[in-house]
C-alpha cells in the first residue's frame, strides 16, 4: 500500500513536471510557422513569458530571435513590439525566406518607452510575430519590468524673456525634475552662451525621485524616507548678463544640471538685437565714438600716414559719445584700439582735405585776392589822378 502511494505521489509530481513545461512551451510561442524558438533580451534568455527581465527607461534593448521553421515559406518577417501606456515601440525586419527545418536568428532593437511619471518602477510587455501570408507564429506577454535610470535630472523648460537687446541683464527661469530612481544631491545648474563667452551657474539642492505621496509602494517610500521638505522639481533663475557690442543674431543659450552622479543638458535659441552694434561713426571729417554701456570705456586712436587727430587717447562717459577731429589730405584710415590694444574698427576718409587745411587754403587764397585788388585799385587811383601834360604845338613856317 505505502509502495502504492509513492509510485502515486510520484507520477503526480511528473505530470506535474510536464503539464509546467507544457504551458512554459506554449508560453514561449503559438502558431504553425515555428517549430521551436527562443527569445533573449539583451544576452538574457527568456525563460517563459511571465520571466520579468529589469530594463533601465529610454535605454534601447537588443532583442534576438532564434528558431526553427517547420515550414517552406517565403516573405517572412519578424516584428517585435512594446506595448506602453501612451506610446507602443515597434521595429521589424525586412522580407526572407525559410526552409523547413532550418534555424535561423534575427536581431531587432528598440527604445524603452520612458513612461515613469509617478512610479520608480512598472511592467511593460514585449510581442514577439513570425509570420509570411500564410503562417505565423508569436511569443505574446513577455513581461518587461521597466525602471528609471539611476540618476536622472531632467530639464523641463528654460523660459527667457522674448525681446532681448544688447546690455540687458536677461532672467532664465529653469525647472528641473528628478526622473531618476535614486536622491540627487548636491545639483548644480548652469546657464551659458558659449559664443559671447558667458556663464554663470548656481546651487539648485537636492532632489528626491518622487513626491510625497506619489510613492509607488509602501517599502518605496519607507526606503526613500520622505519627508515634508523633500522635492522632487525645482525651478531656479540665472542672470545673464548680455555684452552690449554683441552682434545681432540667433545664439544658443546651453543649461546644464549636474552633481557627482549625472549631468543632462537642454538648449534653447534666442534672438538678441544691437542697435549699436556699431559704435564707431564718421561724419566729413569728424570720429564719433558712442559709449551706450553702462561704465566710462577708453579708446586709443591712431591716424594713418599723412593724417592726425586732436587726441590720441579719449575717454567717453557711460552712456554719452566723443567726436574726434581728423585732419590728413587723400584717402587715409584711423584706427581705433581698446586702451589694452584690441582692434576695435578702423574708420576710412577718402578723397577729401580735413577741414583744418581747407580753412587755411581759403584764407590764403583770399588774402592773395585782396592783395591784387590793392594792387589794382592803387593803380587805378593813380592813373585817375594823374594830371595830363600841356604840349606846345609850333607847327612848320613857310616862307
Amino acid at each position: 500500500m505505502e509502495m502504492k502511494t509513492k509510485n502515486l505521489m510520484v507520477s503526480f509530481v511528473a505530470t506535474a513536471i510536464v503539464l509546467l513545461l507544457a504551458n512554459m512551451a506554449s508560453a514561449a510561442f503559438t502558431g504553425d510557422l515555428i517549430s521551436s524558438g527562443d527569445v533573449k533580451i539583451d544576452g538574457v534568455l527568456v525563460v517563459n513569458a511571465t520571466s520579468e527581465i529589469g530594463v533601465i527607461a529610454d535605454d534601447t534593448i537588443v532583442v534576438q530571435v532564434f528558431f526553427t521553421s517547420q515550414q517552406n515559406a517565403t516573405d517572412v518577417r519578424v516584428k517585435a513590439e512594446i506595448e506602453g501606456d501612451k506610446v507602443d515601440v515597434e521595429e521589424r525586419t525586412n522580407s526572407f525566406d525559410a526552409e523547413q527545418g532550418k534555424t535561423y536568428t534575427k536581431t531587432l532593437k528598440l527604445k524603452i518607452p520612458s513612461e515613469l511619471k509617478d512610479t520608480l518602477s512598472d511592467e511593460i510587455i514585449l510581442n514577439i510575430k513570425v509570420w509570411n501570408g500564410d503562417f505565423k507564429s508569436e511569443w505574446e506577454g513577455i513581461s518587461l519590468r521597466v525602471q528609471r535610470p539611476s540618476y536622472n535630472p531632467v530639464i523641463k523648460s528654460i523660459v527667457v524673456p522674448n525681446s532681448i537687446e544688447a546690455g540687458d541683464n536677461i532672467p532664465v527661469d529653469i525647472v528641473v525634475k528628478n526622473v531618476g530612481y535614486n536622491d540627487l544631491n548636491d545639483l548644480f545648474v548652469t546657464a551659458k552662451i558659449s559664443a559671447l563667452g558667458i556663464e554663470k551657474t548656481t546651487y539648485f539642492g537636492d532632489l528626491i525621485p518622487l513626491q510625497e505621496g506619489d510613492c509607488a509602494s509602501d517599502e518605496i517610500c519607507d526606503a526613500s524616507a520622505v519627508n515634508e521638505n523633500d522635492e522632487d522639481t525645482m525651478q531656479g533663475r540665472i542672470y545673464l548678463k548680455i555684452p552690449f557690442d554683441v552682434q545681432p543674431g540667433t545664439y544658443t543659450i546651453e543649461v546644464v544640471a549636474a552633481n557627482d552622479d549625472a549631468t543632462m543638458s537642454k538648449v534653447k535659441q534666442v534672438v538678441i538685437a544691437n542697435d549699436f552694434e556699431a559704435n564707431i561713426f564718421t561724419s566729413g571729417n569728424d570720429l564719433w565714438i558712442v559709449n551706450p554701456t553702462d561704465k566710462v570705456v577708453g579708446y586709443k586712436i591712431v591716424p594713418g600716414t599723412g593724417a592726425s587727430v586732436n587726441e590720441n587717447v579719449v575717454f567717453v562717459p557711460a552712456g554719452s559719445s566723443k567726436v574726434v577731429k581728423v585732419s590728413g589730405e587723400g584717402d587715409f584710415n584711423v584706427n581705433i584700439f581698446t586702451i589694452s590694444g584690441q582692434l576695435v574698427s578702423t574708420a576710412n576718409f577718402s578723397g577729401e582735405k580735413s577741414s583744418t587745411t581747407a580753412t587755411n587754403s581759403v584764407v590764403i587764397l583770399t588774402v592773395i585776392l585782396a592783395i591784387i585788388f590793392l594792387v589794382l585799385l592803387v593803380v587805378l587811383i593813380v592813373l585817375m589822378t594823374k594830371k595830363p601834360e600841356k604840349t606846345n604845338d609850333f607847327g612848320e613856317s613857310y616862307y
